[in-house]
């Protein structure tokens, strides 16, 4: 898989693209990321990339020109299955966005910035918008970070044991069963005798009600959905 990222700031993604997961994914060549810094696609001496608002209003907005020079560059390099903008009025992202995601091959993420972008670029340039929640962020590096992230850890080959990512949180719209590990008694604080039991079938039974009940406690519009 190929990521594009499209930014006025590239140097947010040095932390979160290069370590753990992420970076053990671009050593094996499961996932290409590539970092395109839009000032270099101005005609701008000042290499500017935002200007006033027609119609007046507060905060600046990137302009067309440069961010359509480096997406109908990369088009012309290969075929691209998503251009997704990172707005905090897209799509709010879930595991399935994540999980369709997985299944393509190359995708563009541009970072908004500043006040957005110029309408234009989303009416003709973009295929798809992605949120990431329901607030504003100073732009959209950290977005396109957690984007990235959701996408390139369910990529075969990533994960040491691949079906721990069938087991996370939110794949079966459920939220996952309580978790332990050694030692067993803790300041008396113990870990349920089913897990210490062996008994595979029993355990399943008791991490899927598990995960029933603490979906009802503190996610229960997930169950609402799938009741509808």
């Amino acid at each position: 898989m190929r990521i594009d990222i499209i930014t006025v700031l590239p140097e947010i993604f040095a932390g979160s693209l290069d370590q753990s997961i992420m970076k053990r994914a671009q050593q094996k060549g499961i996932v290409d990321i590539h970092l395109h810094q839009l000032r270099d696609y101005t005609a701008n001496k000042h290499r500017q990339v935002d200007d006033y608002a027609f119609g007046g209003g507060a905060g600046m907005v990137l302009q067309i020109e440069p961010i359509w020079n480096i997406i109908e560059k990369l088009k012309t390099e290969r075929l691209y299955d998503e251009i997704i903008y990172m707005s905090p009025d897209g799509e709010l992202l879930n595991q399935k966005i994540a999980n369709n995601l997985s299944l393509l091959n190359n995708i563009i993420l541009l970072c908004g910035h500043y006040k957005g972008v110029d309408e234009r670029v989303r009416q003709y340039l973009i295929t798809k918008e992605i949120s990431i929640g329901n607030y504003v962020l100073s732009g959209g590096e950290l977005a396109a970070a957690v984007l990235s992230d959701a996408v390139i850890r369910l990529l075969p080959g990533v994960l040491n044991d691949e079906t721990s990512a069938l087991s996370d949180s939110f794949q079966d719209d459920l939220i996952a069963p309580p978790v332990y590990t050694r030692p067993v008694d803790f300041k008396n604080m113990k870990v349920p005798e089913i897990l210490l039991s062996g008994h595979q079938k029993n355990i399943n039974e008791w991490r899927h009600n598990q995960s029933i009940e603490r979906t009802l406690q503190r996610r229960p519009e997930l169950i609402k959905k799938n009741d509808n």
